[in-house]
């Protein structure tokens, strides 16, 4: 019996934290992506060679999107797609850092259908599949209640500059970071922190897995301008996130300033 998407990914996750983990602190060589996207080690390209061969070998039909893969017209022709970030928080990675993790999502008519976020150097794995529920380490999760003057709310810093909300005045809320932008929806999901966000295109890969995760723990999570996350797109971006418990979804939607939620 062929095992279920779900259990291909979190054995997937588990084979790319041995992998990652054999690299971790070891100084793996780096280098600068064209165009200022950002640093690459050679550990993200071993995880992403392994994970290429075992999930395409397993799911031979599925199309293929990867941070570390050349993007082509291929998986828009197809009815499922891998989505797969190698190591989310590679910066984190090479600093020695332990907020990293390995994103790995299914898609289906542009919506997440199982999900996967695992953190070797934390023993997390965060699950989820559509309709079934978000879990951490098999054990059920859901997003926080809290209100806006409360909230934790996990973004970068540029995020935060007053300009981007309305009267120029942040919300009374708490502020913090975390590298991996999967880590921080799941982080979310879990109800450790109360929301995140990002004012700027982001990656499928970066986001897909870790965005059912949050629906799935009874979360609202949109783009910045409150629609519903699609993938599989053309380009694979998406326009900016927002993701916490419904009612500080919309509260922090609120005060954004209308420029900061064009697409």
């Amino acid at each position: 019996m062929q095992e279920s998407d779900l259990s291909l990914l979190v054995t997937a996750a588990k084979k790319a934290g041995t992998i990652a983990t054999g690299f971790f602190g070891q100084s793996p060589q780096v280098t600068n992506k064209p165009g200022g996207a950002g640093p690459v080690t050679v550990a993200d390209l071993a995880v992403n060679d392994m994970l290429a061969d075992f999930l395409r070998d397993k799911r031979p039909g599925y199309g293929w999107l990867s941070e570390e893969t050349p993007d082509g017209d291929a998986r828009l022709t197809t009815q499922r797609q891998f989505v797969i970030d190698p190591i989310d928080g590679t910066r984190a990675f090479i600093d020695g850092a332990k907020d990293w993790s390995h994103s790995l999502a299914i898609v289906e008519d542009g919506a997440v259908i199982a999900a996967a976020v695992y953190l070797p150097l934390h023993d997390l794995m965060f699950t989820a599949t559509a309709g079934g529920g978000a879990q951490v380490n098999a054990t059920a999760i859901s997003v926080s209640q809290s209100q806006l003057d409360t909230a934790r709310v996990l973004a970068s810093k540029a995020n935060f500059a007053p300009h981007l909300w309305k009267d120029a005045a942040l919300p009374p809320f708490k502020q913090a970071f975390r590298s991996s932008l999967a880590y921080r929806l799941c982080l979310v999901a879990q109800g450790r922190f109360d929301a995140m966000l990002t004012l700027r295109p982001s990656w499928e890969w970066d986001i897909a897995a870790g965005a059912l995760i949050v629906a799935e723990a009874r979360g609202t999570v949109t783009d910045q301008a409150g629609k519903h996350l699609r993938f599989n797109n053309a380009h694979p971006q998406v326009p900016g996130v927002i993701a916490a418990g419904q009612e500080l979804h919309a509260s922090l939607a609120a005060r954004l300033e209308p420029s900061a939620t064009k697409p």
